[in-house]
């Protein structure tokens, strides 16, 4: 689909206008100017005073014409970067109504293209704004409908539930350990994730940089006396590594990591379940860890075959039921909803076999085609639903978790995500991952540890949000380690200072 804009000539908006085309074309092209020959053309008339006036006039080669329009008082008292953000968002307001109007696609998610759409919810709680006018604002400014709106508000309600604290966190951190190595690459998959077989040396030498790293941290919390609330090791599957460097791994943890005991919550991931053994699960067990992710994705054979993932479906329900009765207490599982050949009927069943399981916690994620992935590169060769029966399978995933006494505590958008959709953790109350919270809410400093770990950096008192990534792979990351945990922990210095330090 190409599209051609006319009246916008600021190239700011230039992402703004591809991101909203994105969520009703699989394929679209923005020339930010007259071309006759485009499939469709849209006109903006902006007018900027004390309030912000915007048209748009779509014509397409039919001549069929679509017109919408839009106002909002413009804030003055603004800086000048904040008060373009204001003209961007009723721009995007008018481009999305006359594509709807076009295309006859209604998007749920209205112009929102972030990730995290419930912090939005979140601001205005802690603004004070009572709920029924902060669900009109949402409505009216950003375009989300009632059903999403309602669904933010359960997650933030279940949020709040779980961590009453929430806003008041900032004094403390959370942490991320990742850890790159899987059994093999799925077609999906964009993370740190590298074959482990005859990496054993980069193994190696990553686990010395890893446990650098921990000491390094874990001494400087000490020192600060910062409290640690949650430790989420993931990658990359953590269990991929051997059950002795298991061990070894959390006995680092208790030694440099300060008062490991009161840690609110410690989550590893072995989500291939080809890498479980009673070994690792006794590990586990010896550490006090009992909260474990086993990712089946699918309960199809075939599917599985064609993404990459080399472990059987009968091997995930065996290793779920070893993992039961060896103590892990609180397992989540994935499903993706979207996946190469599958559609509703296979989604159905994959619900089916979980209703025999009832983990937890139960994330429905829906498939993305990320840049970098296998599935993207080759797209002709993973076919995937289309998007009415998408959206049908995440209405069966909301019906299906609360008939079965889910509920819904956080969501997260990703770009090209199949049908403009979300992925949802869903778990029994009481059962939710903090740590999934903490990283998706951003109330907290979360410091990244290990290959490709980003860390998050949040400004005690203004908010700020500063961004550092660990290298993605593991002979960069063992060359530099020891400089990268410098750089964090100059920036935690600077964050916790007593200057810094909220009220």
């Amino acid at each position: 689909m190409r599209i051609s804009i006319i009246g916008i000539e600021d190239e700011r908006f230039n992402r703004q206008m591809q991101l909203i085309a994105n969520l009703f074309f699989e394929e679209s092209e923005i020339i930010m100017a007259e071309q006759s020959d485009a499939d469709v053309q849209i006109k903006f008339t902006l007018q900027v005073k004390n309030l912000i006036a915007v048209s748009a006039e779509l014509k397409d080669q039919n001549g069929e014409v679509h017109v919408a329009n839009y106002q909002k008082e413009l804030n003055g008292s603004l800086m000048e970067k904040e008060q373009f953000k204001q003209i961007k968002h009723a721009v995007a307001h008018v481009y999305l109504t006359v594509l709807q109007d076009w295309t006859g696609m209604i998007q749920k998610w209205g112009i929102l293209t972030g990730v995290r759409p419930t912090k939005l919810l979140h601001r205005k709680v802690q603004q004070g704004i009572p709920l029924k006018e902060a669900h009109q604002q949402l409505k009216e400014d950003y375009l989300i409908s009632d059903e999403k709106i309602e669904l933010m508000q359960h997650i933030v309600d279940r949020q709040l539930a779980v961590v009453p604290d929430l806003y008041s966190l900032k004094k403390e951190v959370s942490i991320y350990i990742g850890i790159p190595f899987c059994p093999t690459k799925c077609a999906y998959c964009t993370f740190p994730a590298y074959a482990i077989n005859g990496r054993q040396g980069s193994v190696n030498s990553f686990l010395g940089g890893l446990h650098y790293e921990m000491r390094k941290v874990g001494a400087w919390l000490k020192e600060k006396g910062v409290k640690i609330t949650t430790v989420y090791y993931g990658g990359g599957t953590p269990t991929s590594i051997t059950a002795e460097e298991m061990d070894m791994l959390y006995e680092e943890m208790y030694t440099s990591f300060p008062d490991v005991e009161n840690i609110r919550e410690i989550t590893v991931e072995a989500g291939r379940p080809d890498t479980i053994t009673p070994e690792k699960l006794e590990v586990l067990k010896k550490w006090n860890i009992d909260r474990i992710s086993i990712n089946p994705q699918s309960y199809t054979q075939e599917t599985l075959k064609a993404i990459g993932r080399h472990h059987t479906v009968t091997e995930t329900i065996e290793k779920y039921h070893m993992a039961r009765k060896m103590g892990m207490n609180n397992i989540n599982m994935d499903l993706i909803i979207g996946l190469p050949g599958e559609g509703l009927e296979e989604f159905t069943h994959s619900l089916m076999e979980s209703k025999k399981l009832m983990p937890e916690s139960l994330t429905v994620h829906t498939l993305s085609f990320k840049r970098a992935s296998e599935m993207t590169k080759n797209k002709e060769k993973y076919k995937v639903a289309p998007r009415q029966e998408v959206e049908k399978m995440m209405e069966l995933a909301e019906k299906w978790t609360k008939d079965h006494g889910y509920v819904p505590y956080y969501l997260y958008r990703q770009k090209n995500i199949l049908g403009n959709l979300e992925n949802v953790g869903y778990s029994f109350p009481n059962q939710e991952s903090i740590y999934n919270i903490m990283i998706m809410e951003e109330q907290q400093t979360i410091i990244g540890l290990g290959c490709g770990a980003a860390s998050k950096f949040i400004d005690p008192v203004s908010g700020k949000i500063t961004h550092f990534a660990n290298p993605k792979d593991p002979k960069s990351y063992n060359d530099n380690f020891e400089a990268y945990t410098q750089d964090k922990l100059d920036i935690l210095d600077e964050l916790f200072s007593e200057k810094n330090s909220p009220a």
